[in-house]
């Protein structure tokens, strides 16, 4: 899975508020679309999700999988949470970070993601589902940290 799919936005909030929002993983089915349901299944001993597992439904694509996350963060937001897939039904693999980086402006948010499915799909296909769910992603995050 070399190939990643990776969009950027800029919020407009300092990066220790908008890691926050992103680690706060029970809350997404508060104000993201396809997420319905997240359980932490294991914390890290500082507190930090270590596992989680997600339910979404995006209409067409149903799956309920789980995360193993790495986080490699400054104490004021700035770095990187990544994962890695642990269990999903649909798919074999997926690869995922977010960056947060300080701008003039706020925190740079960028986003990457590889997407390995059970079902053959080809690249360029996969490509854009996964530029779609990114760029979903990094609006309705902009747009909850800055509501």
């Amino acid at each position: 899975m070399a190939d990643q799919t990776e969009s950027s936005v800029v919020i407009d909030s300092q990066p220790g508020d908008v890691l926050g929002v992103i680690a706060d993983f029970e809350r997404y089915p508060e104000w993201t679309g396809a997420v319905k349901e997240v359980e932490v299944l294991d914390r890290l001993p500082d507190g930090r999700a270590a596992k989680v597992r997600f339910i979404l439904d995006a209409g067409a694509v149903r799956d309920t999988y789980s995360l193993d996350y790495t986080w490699d963060v400054e104490d004021d937001g700035t770095g990187e949470l990544s994962w890695k897939l642990d269990q999903s039904g649909v798919m074999k693999a997926m690869d995922g970070s977010y960056r947060l980086t300080p701008t003039p402006a706020g925190t740079q948010v960028t986003y990457c993601l590889a997407i390995d499915l059970r079902i053959p799909m080809l690249g360029m296909l996969r490509r854009k589902a996964e530029k779609t769910i990114i760029d979903t992603a990094l609006q309705e995050l902009k747009k909850h940290v800055e509501s």
